[in-house]
Formats: structure tokens, C-alpha cells, sequence
């Protein structure tokens, strides 16, 4: 089950011969339960430590039960855990990354962020993806841009920077009922294209909303922190970006910056982008603005 086949778009975590790469192809046609998606997932995240995990390591990774693990593999076409462990140490041999026992949990945090930040630089080695998102989000007139609960922020940078240089955005970060109206909205004033922001945990609600923008005739265009996360059925072009897990609270430092690269690739299919920035900034200093 990879993006790229559930999206039209690509879900590799990494360049073409990356650790993380060598997965996504290895879970591909695969029809995988909401548990074994989590357990790809996270050996997504990890994919130089993996091979060198026991099922128990990778369960308590994961989240889920050792059996799980052990279905997993089985699901893949292995005869066990182990053989599909053998099988990564042969196509991916490498030896394991090292512990950093010496950090404290706090620069555990951001060590991992850092990690999940040079996953995003291995998936936009091919830049063909988000040049396509930058098009079709360019080309919506009017552009919405949902994000809910956890995602919301994201959203609403997203949609406070491309409002200088789109002509019209329409921020969707509250839930209820109004949704489906304000959707039906923006497609009668000709919208063509949807950006969803969609981190964990996934509410429904999005799932559902995203099943009616597509219904409607819209392009989903959606940032998700994996190619398996439950959006990616009810969208055209997923661009992953992991977040990190290791503090109470989910940090999105890499789902972030990737919204700002969609701004870019938006802006260059925006003939008017650099002028309408001229135009704001000269306002900005005739108000002053912003402190100099």
C-alpha cells in the first residue's frame, strides 16, 4: 500500500535507494490493516534502526502488540518476523545508527526532528511532486485550506502567507456542519483544488470532509505526517512529512516547513506573486507597519 498508488502522488520517505525508500517498496500492494499501517509507519521513521530491531523493540516502537508484528510479516509474505528481518539486513545492510544514551530527552526531541527533517530533504531530492501541488494550488481561484484540532496551525501559516500572494484564500479550521457549506462555497466561486494539513491524531471529521471535497469535483492536495495515515485514501497528491513523538505534546517542525516549500512552488506558478509582495510591502512601510 504505498502513496503514490492510493495518492497519485509519492510517498517515499527518502531518495530512490534511501533505507526509508526501500521499505515504502516493499509495502507496496500490499493491503495493510490500520495496526500494520502504524507498525510501516514507524519503520518508515526508522528505517536504518529496523533491521536491527526485535519484534518486541519494534512493537513497543510502534505501539501495538508483539503478535501484531508477528502478523505483519506474514501479511508481507514472510513466514515470521525474523525472515523479514533478515530479509531488510540483506537489502539494506548497514550498521545500526547510534544510541545517544549521553542526550537527555529534550535533545532526544530535537535530535529526532532533525532526523525527521532530513527524511523531507531525501523525499524532495525529486521535486516533481510538490512543483504539481504548487500548480494545482496556484490555479484554484478561490484556494481553501483545512486544517483541524493539531493541524490548525499549520493551516493558518499557510494561509497568512499565500493570502499576500493568492488572490483568494479561504482558511478552514473549525469543524462542524459549516464545513460542507463553505466547501460548496468555494466550489461555486470556481475553487478547483483543496490543501489539507492533516497531523495526529486524525480526526474523523477530516477523513469525512475530504471524501466530500473529492465528491464535489476537488483536487485534494493534502500534508500528511505519513503515507499511511487514514487521509491518504480520500486524497489525489499526499506529501509526507513526519512528525515528532517523543515529547507529551506531537511537534511538526518538518510538516511546517513543508508548507512553506508548497508557498514557493505556489509562488512560481503566480505570474503576479513578486508583485503583490512589492505592493504589500510598500503599504506595510507607508503604515509603518513593522518596527525597523
Amino acid at each position: 500500500m504505498s502513496a503514490e498508488r492510493n495518492t497519485g502522488g509519492t510517498g517515499a520517505a527518502g531518495g530512490a535507494d534511501s533505507p526509508a525508500a526501500r521499505l515504502q517498496t516493499l509495502f507496496e500492494g500490499h493491503r495493510l490493516t490500520p495496526t500494520q499501517r502504524r507498525i510501516a509507519h514507524s519503520m518508515v521513521r526508522r528505517a536504518a534502526d529496523v533491521p536491527f530491531l526485535s519484534s518486541v523493540e519494534l512493537a513497543e516502537l510502534a505501539g501495538v502488540s508483539q503478535p501484531s508484528v508477528t502478523r505483519f510479516a506474514v501479511a508481507l509474505g514472510f513466514d515470521g518476523y525474523p525472515a523479514l528481518r533478515r530479509h531488510l539486513r540483506e537489502v539494506a545492510p548497514a550498521e545500526p545508527a547510534s544510541a545517544a544514551a549521553a542526550l537527555n530527552e529534550y535533545q532526544q526531541a530535537v535530535e529526532a526532528e532533525i532526523e525527521n527533517l532530513r527524511h523531507l530533504a531525501e523525499v524532495l531530492a525529486d521535486p516533481a511532486p510538490v512543483a504539481r501541488a504548487g500548480r494545482l494550488l496556484a490555479a484554484s481561484r478561490p484556494l481553501p485550506v483545512l486544517g483541524l484540532r493539531a493541524a490548525a496551525a499549520q493551516a493558518y501559516g499557510f494561509a497568512y502567507f499565500a493570502g499576500k500572494v493568492h488572490p483568494d484564500v479561504r482558511l478552514l479550521h473549525e469543524g462542524g456542519s459549516m464545513l460542507h457549506d463553505r466547501i460548496d462555497a468555494a466550489v461555486r466561486a470556481g475553487a478547483t483544488a483543496l490543501l489539507c494539513f492533516a497531523l495526529p491524531r486524525h480526526p474523523r471529521e477530516v477523513v469525512d470532509i475530504l471524501a466530500y471535497a473529492k465528491e464535489t469535483g476537488l483536487t485534494v492536495v493534502t500534508v500528511a505526517d505519513s503515507a499511511f495515515a487514514p487521509v491518504a485514501k480520500v486524497s489525489d497528491l499526499l506529501l509526507p512529512a513526519a512528525v515528532g513523538t517523543g515529547l507529551a505534546f506531537d511537534t511538526a517542525c518538518a510538516p511546517m516547513l513543508l508548507g512553506r516549500v508548497l508557498l514557493e512552488a505556489m509562488c512560481d506558478d503566480l505570474p503576479e506573486a513578486q508583485a503583490r509582495l512589492e505592493e504589500f510591502d510598500a503599504k506595510a512601510a507607508a503604515r509603518g507597519l513593522f518596527v525597523e
